[in-house]
């Protein structure tokens, strides 16, 4: 069952006094706003207003998805705990609302949660808009405020460690987009795909789209971010490839599913030196750059407030980067040992050019086949995928209905991605994971998988 969030808020200025409400519906995995409404009520009290935009964000949801299961944020003490049955509705005006809120929704599938005011901003901003308008004689008008925000917003300069100059165009041609149409979440990835395509990290591509191969964990531009698992490595893991099931499968599973937030963890003093860092060397601290990273990704999360766990590879890197989002979520950190990143053996703190020249062979072996493993007993893909999906599994059946956050590296996080997509190897090669980004992936229980997020980095540019 796919799961929505509501956020909702009301305010009067006078109390009564002029009066507005404002809802918006959010996808809790990325955060993403999938509607907004608001509206100028005239003369009305804060508690009538709060209702009102309860009502309001409900019957946005349930035109988004009657079959969901949604979970209301508000910050009003009052309404949460009557809605959720634990307080009487003694006022005669709140009972005819409270009814109707009922209604807007099956009850059976809504949940209430109090959340203090600083984490209710989007829908008390949206009140503030409505009343705003109401003072100057109008209603709230999405379309106007979507051309003013977009005329304000400057052309991204591209986050920290992306290399790829096209994302950033496509970012900012789909935000100048937005005032005319707001497209759906896979139709803005398909667009920037489209625009990264011919050029991976800078590069150019080859005449069928693929790049020369990129370099490992501390940069998504090495060889370890290709991971280029055969099929042969899928077949080793029974229920590797969670690929979405043909149309003409039986129904699909409605259970809310697992929803994995996949972080790559922050910048280390290896990363802008492009150096193979896996779990065979040095496992470096986060560098400056990459507590900053930390920071910002946990104060991005926070304001989502969609993560309910946490869980993070045993390496030094992401645990600090876990550390991080955990402490501003107020939830513990558990270690995963599978969630490291591939051992790169004698090619740990070398360059790609280094390892060309000192090993030519073996990186060519390692370059033609996910079986091949890198100089010195390192780790192939086909081991990394096999640990990787054996741990999603693990994960998705004890977390089914929960948003977990996953700080992993390169290497798993692509792997993820891939089996999810059931994508061929060589689509790893077209991938960017930014250090610090996210991208999430949804699993049920019947085996589908849904990629909802790839290498988001704009939390870096705030």
């Amino acid at each position: 069952m796919r799961e929505l969030v509501v956020e909702a808020d009301g305010g009067s200025r006078g109390n009564p006094g002029p009066a507005g409400y404002g809802a918006v519906v959010l996808d809790p995995a990325t955060g993403e706003t999938l509607a907004e409404a608001a509206e100028y009520i005239g003369v009305a009290t804060n508690n009538v207003a709060e209702y009102k935009g309860l009502i309001a964000g409900l019957r946005a949801a349930l035109d988004l998805a009657p079959d969901a299961a949604v979970r209301v944020r508000m910050d009003s003490k009052l309404v949460v705990e009557q809605m959720s049955g634990r307080w009487k509705i003694k006022h005669p005006d709140m009972k005819p609302l409270a009814a109707e809120a009922a209604r807007a929704f099956p009850r059976d599938r809504v949940t209430y949660e109090w959340i203090p005011r600083e984490r209710n901003k989007h829908a008390d901003r949206l009140a503030n808009e409505a009343m705003d308008a109401g003072r100057r004689g109008e209603q709230w008008s999405p379309r106007d405020r979507d051309a003013a925000r977009a005329a304000a917003t400057p052309p991204p300069s591209g986050p920290p460690g992306d290399a790829a100059a096209g994302a950033a165009r496509a970012r900012a041609a789909l935000s100048a987009a937005a005032a005319a149409a707001t497209p759906s979440a896979a139709g803005r990835a398909d667009a920037a795909a489209a625009v990264a395509v011919p050029a991976v990290d800078g590069r150019p591509a080859g005449r069928h789209g693929r790049a020369q191969p990129p370099v490992p964990d501390t940069a998504p531009r090495d060889p370890s971010a290709a991971e280029p698992a055969p099929a042969a490595a899928q077949a080793a893991v029974p229920a590797a490839p969670r690929a979405s099931a043909p149309v003409s499968a039986a129904p699909p599973d409605m259970a809310a599913p697992a929803t994995f937030v996949l972080l790559r963890h922050g910048e280390t003093a290896l990363t802008p030196e492009k150096r193979f860092s896996g779990s065979g060397g040095s496992d470096p601290e986060l560098s400056e750059a990459g507590r900053r990273q930390a920071a910002a990704v946990a104060e991005a999360l926070a304001a989502r407030g969609t993560i309910q766990h946490v869980v993070s590879s045993p390496l030094v890197r992401c645990r600090r980067t876990a550390e991080t989002v955990a402490a501003r979520l107020g939830l513990d950190v558990v270690v995963e040992p599978a969630l490291r990143e591939t051992d790169f053996g004698a090619w740990e703190g070398l360059t790609f050019g280094e390892v060309r020249e000192r090993h030519p062979e073996d990186l060519d072996a390692w370059l033609a086949s996910a079986k091949a493993a890198p100089t010195g007993g390192g780790e192939s893909f086909a081991a990394v995928a096999r640990r990787v999906a054996a741990a999603r599994d693990r994960l998705a059946a004890a977390h089914a209905g929960r948003t977990v956050l996953l700080v992993s590296h390169v290497t798993p996080i692509k792997t993820l991605v891939r089996l999810a997509l059931g994508a061929p190897p060589e689509s790893l090669f077209k991938m960017e994971l930014s250090a610090a980004s996210l991208s999430a992936v949804a699993y049920y229980a019947d085996g589908n998988a849904s990629v909802r997020l790839l290498n988001d980095t704009s939390h870096l540019r705030r």
